[in-house]
């Protein structure tokens, strides 16, 4: 039986319900993150964790667990469910309160629900890349922001199915942004670029920890925005996100990606990724 955490409280998936005036439901009003697990161990959650209490404050959703009382919760949350490799989704709204677009009073206390899901790690991509279309943005100016608004985020990720493809590259007056649940990257002489953390994008968990793994290993990087020029002229292109990883791109648009093969730098930030897991989940297939 699958358990959920909902309000603070361990119960039975199939006796989570909320009321149909939860804000979450009416208006997207909330906020969500997932996170990866490894060996039954949660992968940068002590990041994923501060980043959901930073998009509660930008939108006044008042999140009174602390990072520690969450992480305990989602380790037990973990073990009920005996989850080995998969992730925990969670979402705060702003709660319960007849209909109207403004804020409700500050006593209605947020909806929190988590539950757990298994998820294998997509190796076969991995090794062998994926393919892209290239997709207006028509998203919100608070990118930065991660809420429940995914409307354009869905939209975008529909494209790419329906081109049989794995994701969409978004973006504005030809500046490419992030994909539709990732974050861009290009390869271009040796120096990796991705866009630079501002409102137009979300500055994902695994976007940090590769700007971190680049600057550790002495690999050139730049966090600045690029075009569509600069994006099809690339050496190698990947896309990043707490699922995906490190995942190459091969074709955008059905053009091969430089030579079409996984490139030689995104094979090694691949390895290097891999072995940040390993320090904090121990080993992985």
């Amino acid at each position: 039986m699958s358990i959920v955490l909902m309000n603070g409280e361990f119960i039975p998936r199939e006796e989570a319900k909320v009321d149909i005036e939860d804000r979450g439901y009416q208006f997207g009003d909330g906020i969500y993150e997932v996170i990866r697990v490894y060996n039954g161990k949660m992968f940068t959650a002590t990041q994923h964790l501060e980043r959901l209490q930073t998009s509660g404050e930008k939108i006044n959703i008042n999140i009174t667990y602390t990072v520690q009382n969450l992480t305990v919760l989602l380790e037990e949350l973990i073990h009920r469910n005996s989850l080995h490799t998969g992730i925990i989704y969670m979402q705060f709204t702003r709660g319960e309160s007849p209909r109207n677009h403004a804020y409700p009073i500050e006593t209605v206390p947020p909806t929190f629900v988590a539950y757990t899901k298994e998820l294998e790690r997509p190796v076969t991509s991995l090794e062998n890349g994926v393919s892209s279309i290239t997709v207006e943005d028509i998203r919100w100016s608070r990118c930065d922001i991660k809420s429940l608004n995914l409307l354009g985020n869905v939209m975008a990720k529909q494209k790419a199915v329906e081109a049989d493809c794995y994701e969409s590259i978004q973006y504005r007056e030809l500046t490419v942004t992030e994909g539709s649940s990732s974050n861009i990257w290009i390869v271009k002489d040796e120096v990796v670029q991705t866009h630079e953390a501002n409102s137009f994008i979300l500055n994902g968990i695994t976007r940090r920890k590769i700007v971190d793994v680049c600057q550790r290993r002495e690999i050139t990087i730049k966090e600045k925005a690029f075009s569509i020029e600069e994006l099809i002229d690339a050496d190698e292109v990947f896309l990043s996100s707490t699922t995906a990883e490190v995942m190459p791109i091969v074709a955008i648009n059905n053009v091969p990606v430089g030579s079409g093969e996984v490139g030689i730098i995104t094979r090694k930030l691949q390895n290097y990724f891999k072995e940040e897991i390993f320090v904090e989940c121990g080993e992985i297939e």
